[in-house]
C-alpha cells in the first residue's frame, strides 16, 4: 500500500471504512459548488466508488489524512493519459474546518510529486472556477500556469460561471 508521509498530513489509498467520511465530503453543500457538482451521492454510490479507484487504472486517488488519521479530503490525479503522459488533478477538502490551513497546499504538493516522479507524467491540468479565488492562488503557489478560460462553463445557484484552465509541466515542477 502506497502512503506518501508529508509534514502535517499523509496520503493514503482509500479504504471501505472510509465511506462515511467521502460521503459526507462528498455531500457538503460548500464543498459542492467548489468543484462544481450537481449530483448528491449514497453510501453505496460511495462504496462503489472507493472499490473502483483499486482497479481503474486511469486514475490514483487517495484520501487526505492528518497525523492521528482523520480523513480530512481526497486528492486524485484521474484521467491518465499514459500514451501522452498526461492527466487531471482534483482536490476536495471534505469541509470548511479543514480550509486555510494549508492542507490542500500539502496534499496537492504530495500528488504533483507523485506525478511527475512515480507516474512519469510530463503534464498535469486542471479547472478551477472564477469563483474560487483560494483555489486559484493555491495553483499558482505551486506552479500552475492559466491557459484559459471556458465561459460560462458551469451553471450552479441560478448563474453561469466560468472555469480557469490551468497546466503544469513536469520541467517546471520544483518539487
Amino acid at each position: 500500500m502506497t502512503i506518501i508521509q508529508g509534514n502535517n498530513l499523509y496520503l493514503r489509498p482509500y479504504s471501505r471504512d472510509d465511506a462515511a467520511a467521502v460521503l459526507a465530503g462528498a455531500n457538503e453543500p460548500v464543498g459542492r459548488k467548489l468543484t462544481g457538482t450537481h449530483a448528491t451521492f449514497t453510501l453505496e454510490q460511495i462504496i462503489a466508488y472507493i472499490e473502483n479507484n483499486h482497479v481503474d487504472d486511469s486514475r490514483a486517488g487517495f484520501v487526505i489524512c492528518l497525523p492521528d488519521g482523520t480523513v480530512t479530503g481526497e486528492v486524485v490525479i484521474n484521467q491518465i493519459d499514459t500514451d501522452n503522459h498526461r492527466a487531471n488533478i482534483r482536490i476536495a477538502l471534505f469541509a470548511e474546518q479543514y480550509f486555510g490551513q494549508g492542507l490542500g497546499t500539502e496534499a496537492l504538493r504530495l500528488m504533483v510529486d507523485y506525478g511527475f516522479k512515480t507516474l512519469k507524467l510530463h503534464r498535469i491540468e486542471l479547472g478551477v472556477y472564477a469563483f474560487n479565488p483560494r483555489a486559484i492562488r493555491v495553483y499558482e503557489k505551486l506552479g500552475f500556469k492559466r491557459e484559459g478560460l471556458l465561459r460560462d462553463a458551469l451553471f450552479y445557484d441560478d448563474a453561469y460561471h466560468d472555469e480557469i484552465v490551468m497546466s503544469l509541466l513536469e520541467h517546471e515542477w520544483q518539487g
